[in-house]
């Protein structure tokens, strides 16, 4: 398990607030030397701790209104293991062919069974149980059997409230950072 130190810690800080800052405003912001940001971000980047991400927001309506999302949750048959199903969906161009209806995607389990959870976008709920039942269950069962689902669940999401923790893009965010005046306080790191 990893352990930030305190310098570490800032530097995150900093990079919750705006991940587009170079080694040299870090160190300004935070009073740690520039070379202490800069092997320090280069060892968490290396760990693969500190991930940075590009999010287009798709709204057709506006930060406060999206458009149509459902979750889904599916269910496996006890025998279906992640490896095996990571395996499976490598060799499938389903990513590349449905990037632009799921929004994210997640593995779980539950009682010894695996789960996909999806959330799946769309402009209408209709539109998004086609995709679901057109595109993603017919790849799930050429792949893993006519019987692999063993169980769905479908919800309707319609706002999103918070992201990676930190992020709550009605609340706290403004031109795509964080704003100014959000108390760094509230800022999860550890």
């Amino acid at each position: 398990m990893i352990q930030l130190d305190e310098q570490e810690k800032l530097i995150v800080k900093a990079l919750i607030k705006d991940p587009r800052l170079s080694d040299n405003q870090i160190s300004k912001t935070t009073k740690v030397p520039v070379m202490s940001v800069n092997r320090k971000r280069k060892k968490l980047e290396e760990e693969g701790v500190l991930q940075y991400y590009c999010y287009l927001d798709t709204s057709r309506y506006g930060i406060s209104s999206l458009p149509a999302r459902q979750l889904y949750v599916l269910t496996f048959k006890i025998g279906i293991t992640k490896a095996f199903f990571l395996e499976k969906i490598k060799q499938e161009p389903l990513v590349r062919t449905n990037t632009l209806h799921i929004f994210e995607s997640f593995l779980g389990e539950s009682n010894g069974q695996l789960l996909w959870c999806l959330i799946l976008e769309g402009g209408k709920g209709i539109e998004i149980m086609e995709i679901f039942n057109g595109s993603i269950v017919p790849m799930v069962r050429k792949h893993f059997g006519e019987d692999c689902i063993t169980n769905t669940f479908a919800l309707r999401v319609t706002t999103q409230f918070s992201l990676l923790r930190n992020y709550m893009p009605l609340l706290n965010m403004e031109k795509g950072k964080l704003k100014k005046t959000w108390d760094e306080d509230f800022l999860f790191v550890d």
